[in-house]
């Protein structure tokens, strides 16, 4: 009898494969599709650089998360990583719900999104449309971890392959073209402010690697395959993204920061109206995908946290029969619907990407002191070089996210919508410890 009441658990379905294409969907996403053509208005030729640099950012940090993960495989990563090193738990709270909340910002625009391509091209409304995506990605969540992987596996591959399309049309117009891929747009006076800036926005489109970790307690192996996996995702996008970047300037097309959906309109140039549909139908899967693994990792963030204690222990009820915690499931459904409402993608990239950045920051500055006060930890995956117990890549990985915070200092107004979530999440947090603190005198 007392088994049959315990609390099942999430079950461990994914594997190697499966978490790189995790990964890779969750870069891969609707950032791209929607503001390559911002990123080239401000870097112009050179914008492959951005991606470089922005790149250079995920990985360096993405290497921390790889070592974290393979010490602390949880759920909730970045809530437990601060709370094994700090055991303050008004700061771990904090972490978490600053990542939990940007998730479920981003799962709403993104589908948003969704819906812009989607009455484009059967016509409706779009906060309905919205509402009904986020109600069906939901139930593909709810159904189980391994349904939701093979339908991630399967949009993966049709964005991909939109992308891989965008790459040879733009470099089959090199021979017609000469272009200088270092080339600035004109009356660009400070180059380096001008890189950050682009790659501040474009990091938007790899925000995801690190969702990654969240997953540990659904994947084969963790210690092993979520490093593996983190470290996979990154190395695919950035090939791709480059090579994307360098064929999109190589297309010729000029203002594409103007367009609406620029992707589709190098395929209309190249291929007529058929290419503007072909890619207005990837960027819907594109878009679902992105929404559906937010969806997905905003429930085990709340799963995790409120195992640990952080959050009501009713989102830690999982479902018997599916496996997946659907309380949480069903609360990330309605606070994803309750935020449709709101819609500009250039805000929620830069405020997204600020919050990604603050998370980081962070998350370098917890490896390296955890490397300091616990040095004997069993880590199955360890950063190295190292200088005694400085490790040097998750310092650089510090630096340069503290660096790209100078990057905003144009967009104040995302400090203030940071301070807004962050006081929102400190009076939640002060609330359920007057619940618990009333109960434990009753």
């Amino acid at each position: 009898m007392k088994s049959a009441s315990r609390e099942p658990r999430l079950r461990r379905d994914i594997n190697l494969f499966e978490a790189v294409i995790y990964g890779i969907g969750l870069i891969l996403g609707a950032g791209i599709y929607a503001l390559i053509g911002k990123v080239v208005g401000i870097a112009g030729n050179a914008s492959w650089m951005a991606f470089l640099l922005a790149a250079g950012i995920a990985i360096l940090t993405g290497l921390s998360y790889a070592e974290l993960a393979s010490t602390f495989p949880k759920t909730a990563a970045e809530f437990n990583y601060v709370k094994e090193a700090y055991n303050k738990k008004v700061f771990s709270f904090t972490v978490g719900w600053v990542l939990l909340f940007s998730g479920f910002f981003s799962a709403a625009t993104v589908s948003l999104g969704f819906a812009g391509y989607f009455i484009g091209l059967m016509g409706g409304s779009i906060i309905p449309v919205a509402i009904v995506l986020i109600i069906l990605l939901s139930l593909v969540n709810f159904i189980g971890i391994e349904e939701s992987a093979k339908l991630n596996i399967i949009f993966t591959f049709i964005e991909a392959a939109g992308i891989v399309l965008i790459i040879v049309l733009g470099f089959s117009n090199l021979g017609n073209i000469s272009i200088n891929f270092l080339e600035f747009p004109v009356g660009t006076t400070n180059i380096l402010l001008t890189l950050m800036s682009s790659a501040a926005l474009i990091f938007f489109a790899y925000i995801g690697f690190e969702q990654i970790a969240n997953l540990s307690e659904e994947t084969e192996n963790p210690r092993k395959t979520i490093p593996r996996a983190l470290i996979l995702s990154i190395i695919v996008t950035t090939i791709l993204y480059i090579l994307m970047a360098l064929a999109v300037v190589s297309s010729g097309i000029k203002n594409l920061e103007l367009y609406p959906n620029p992707l589709s309109a190098i395929a209309e140039t190249f291929l007529g109206p058929a290419g503007a549909l072909i890619m207005s139908i990837i960027a819907l899967f594109a878009t679902a995908n992105t929404a559906l693994i937010l969806l997905i990792v905003g429930s085990r963030i709340m799963y995790g946290m409120s195992v640990a204690g952080a959050f009501p222990k009713i989102f830690s009820k999982v479902h018997r029969r599916t496996r997946t915690p659907w309380v949480a499931i069903i609360f990330a459904m309605i606070m994803a619907i309750g935020l449709v409402f709101f819609g500009d993608i250039e805000i929620v990239a830069r405020s997204s990407v600020f919050a990604i950045f603050l998370v980081f920051f962070i998350i370098n500055v917890t490896l390296i002191y955890l490397r300091k006060s616990q040095p004997d930890l069993k880590r199955p995956f360890k950063v190295k070089p190292s200088i005694k117990w400085l490790p040097i890549f998750p310092l650089l990985g510090a630096i340069t996210c503290f660096l790209m915070f100078f990057s905003f200092i144009e967009n104040y107004w995302i400090f203030i919508i940071q301070l807004i979530i962050i006081a929102a999440g400190l009076g939640f947090y002060g609330i359920l410890a007057l619940i618990h603190h009333v109960r434990k005198k009753v």
